[in-house]
């Protein structure tokens, strides 16, 4: 080859290195026939945010791809590629053409086709069109003369979903759809990833390893919200599933108009699917909501009959109420895979109880059984001694079947369970009754005038202690002293006028203070959820029993809280005395402790700095309260972020007052006689 050849090849070659590295390429509005596009130049939408051309993800450029991406941002990012499977080796001599007969075709230079689109039908042959890049990323061909859409990239998804962009779950005769992952982060070829509907059933969204679920979304009871990400912008990223004609689909986006910033969805080559911000001030993509966050949330990772707890302030596996791990060994070294078995076996009648679990994402592999009421549901699985579990849910809009119920069964093994801190539902287990089995024999016969005697004088005793008991109760509550922990002789109502419980009430509320009620553990005590009548929601803190700590901590709590009224402390409910159980009652606040967002990876993206500074704000108008403001002088002692409670609305409130200090009117400094708190 003579060497002026060679130096006029290699100059062609650098300057498309150089042309299609740093993407300041020829740009043109539309593609017609005749006019083919070619490496250097792009496709570019009306308002500047996306590009269709030529790109090279690998470093050192081996292979280039026919793509989209974003125009006007620093971040190389593409959100679609046509020829995925095909790679172009030859860029020089690469071309994307449209046809005369309505097909879009990507060639090399040897005349191969790399990728086209479907074949016309016969009547789009020779009708005028162009293909036109809309400024929601949509490459559209169309018909010029009746403007109808011939083909789109919006039909054929790749690793990345857009705002605006449907994803068919369910069709009478086109396939379904699904986002497939890149092979690597240089190789947008097909990887063993993907994500789409359940094909046998649309509640549920999977992501796939290959033919093998990895992560199973919450089974769908009607419009989801993915949460308020941007807090900032006052705005909610919404998910849903929607219906248009035989078309059932699913969509994301902005409901409060047009989108004032970069959003997508991408299912990424090592399996997770991201919800994605790009956020200008930093020039990067930030990830607002990410699936699975952790291992504990893979698919079936904890195994038949168990459930990660994703409530905790590090997820991990738990069992079932009545049910032990099968492989302790195995359970210990963090392997759970085994699962679960019954502690007893299940022994099937009419007077099974059925546990509730709320909060739950419920399991997979269910039977869904359409417009049945709540009763009808219970009675269906009830009736059923194989059927193990059941859920409920009036879905508010009726996309799937046209039914606005959802009656879930679980015959077997429960797999693929999740205690989540927002978005559950309550998902009831079959138990054996909690009364046991009453045994029918002829001597009742013949005995039952003298246990009927039996009954009624035990009977009488019983309402006479019941009557001392409550007296009892009510001298220590209405007497309930400050005793040791004030050091103000200025105070003289000690007496505290509270609402006080019975314990049956708590341990019903609690389901008997089952295990998957527990918020959390304190140096006092553990703090479960519960349901009282009215479907108030409480925390119950159960002090340990014995603990002469905990009996200082409860009169101090009991005393402080009740005469203490401040929108920046938690608010104490009553309060229970039981032989030796001491129970106080509070207030439930959905978010739990400052602590879990704060040293939690997946949940500290909540936290901005709008959000932090109406939390510091919160915690220091209730300490000035405390130390100024209320009519008792206080010092908390134990101020940390675990005792700093958020509700809904993430508002702070102090909490945990059981080694608060007493100051007296005129007091500035006092001793103390141990060390405590933080």
């Amino acid at each position: 080859m003579p060497m002026c050849s060679l130096r006029a090849s290699t100059i062609i070659f650098l300057l498309f290195w150089i042309f299609s590295s740093i993407h300041l390429c020829a740009s043109d509005k539309l593609l017609v026939p005749g006019k083919p596009l070619s490496p250097g130049s792009t496709i570019v939408s009306d308002d500047g945010t996306f590009a269709l051309g030529f790109f090279s993800p690998s470093n050192p450029k081996k292979h280039y791809y026919l793509g989209i991406w974003y125009n006007n941002i620093p971040k190389f990012t593409v959100v679609w590629v046509a020829n995925r499977a095909m790679p172009i080796t030859d860029p020089s001599s690469a071309v994307f053409t449209l046809t005369s007969s309505s097909s879009l075709i990507l060639s090399d230079g040897n005349g191969r086709v790399l990728w086209m689109t479907a074949k016309s039908s016969s009547n789009t042959k020779n009708v005028l069109t162009e293909a036109m890049l809309d400024n929601t990323g949509n490459f559209i061909l169309r018909s010029l003369a009746d403007n109808a859409i011939i083909w789109q990239s919006f039909d054929h998804p790749t690793d990345t979903l857009l705002p605006g962009m449907n994803l068919r779950l369910s069709h009478n005769t086109h396939p379904l759809q699904r986002l497939t992952s890149w092979k690597g982060i240089q190789d947008p070829s097909p990887g063993p990833f993907s994500y789409g509907a359940d094909p046998s059933n649309l509640l549920q969204r999977f992501i796939w390893h290959y033919s093998m679920p990895h992560r199973r979304s919450p089974v769908w009871n009607g419009y989801l919200l993915l949460g308020n990400y941007m807090n900032n912008l006052n705005s909610t990223i919404y998910m849903a599933i929607n219906r248009d004609g035989d078309e059932v689909y699913m969509s994301f986006g902005m409901p409060t108009g047009p989108l004032s910033v970069l959003i997508r969805m991408k299912i990424t080559y090592l399996g997770k699917v991201n919800m994605l911000s790009w956020q200008s001030n930093i020039s990067a993509w930030t990830t607002l909501y990410s699936e699975p966050a952790g291992e504990c949330n893979v698919y079936g990772y904890c195994g038949p009959n168990g459930y990660c707890d994703n409530t905790e302030t590090v997820s991990t596996c738990k069992c079932l109420d009545g049910f032990e791990p099968r492989d302790y060994e195995g359970w210990t070294n963090t392997s759970f895979s085994q699962g679960c078995r019954h502690r007893k076996d299940l022994r099937c009648s009419h007077g099974n109880s059925f546990l509730a679990y709320p909060g739950m994402k419920v399991p997979d592999k269910f039977i869904y059984i359409q417009n049945k009421s709540f009763d009808e549901c219970t009675a269906e699985c009830r009736s059923n001694c194989s059927c193990m579990a059941y859920a409920y849910s009036n879905i508010t809009v009726r996309v799937i079947e046209g039914d606005d119920t959802r009656c879930l069964l679980w015959m077997g093994e429960l797999i693929d369970m999740e205690k989540v801190t927002q978005g559950g539902e309550n998902l009831y287990i079959r138990i054996n009754r909690l009364n046991g089995n009453k045994r029918k024999t002829n001597i009742l016969g013949t005995v039952l005038p003298a246990v009927a005697s039996l009954l009624i004088l035990i009977c009488m005793l019983i309402w006479i202690c019941g009557i001392r008991g409550k007296q009892r109760d009510d001298y220590i509550f209405s007497g309930l002293m400050l005793g040791d922990i004030s050091t103000s002789s200025e105070l003289s109502d000690r007496k505290v006028d509270f609402p006080i419980f019975s314990f049956r009430e708590i341990a019903s509320a609690t389901n008997n203070f089952s295990d998957s009620n527990i918020l959390g553990h304190g140096g006092f005590g553990t703090v479960y959820k519960g349901t009282m009548e009215g479907d108030k929601e409480i925390a119950v803190k159960r002090l340990c029993k014995g603990s002469g700590q905990g009996a200082v901590e409860f009169k101090n709590e009991v005393f402080l809280i009740s005469k203490l009224q401040h929108r920046n402390l938690v608010k104490l409910l009553g309060c229970c005395t039981h032989g030796d159980e001491k129970l106080l009652i509070y207030e439930y606040l959905a978010n739990k402790s400052l602590d879990a967002f704060l040293f939690n990876a997946s949940r500290n993206s909540a936290l901005d700095w709008t959000t932090r500074f109406k939390i510091i704000k919160g915690v220091a108008r209730g300490l000035l309260y405390l130390h100024e403001d209320s009519r008792l002088t206080i010092i908390h002692r134990d101020l940390k972020a675990s005792n700093v409670l958020l509700d809904a609305e993430m508002h702070p409130k102090i909490s945990d007052f059981g080694t608060a200090r007493i100051f007296g009117g005129n007091e500035q400094q006092t001793n103390t006689t141990r060390v405590v708190g933080t």
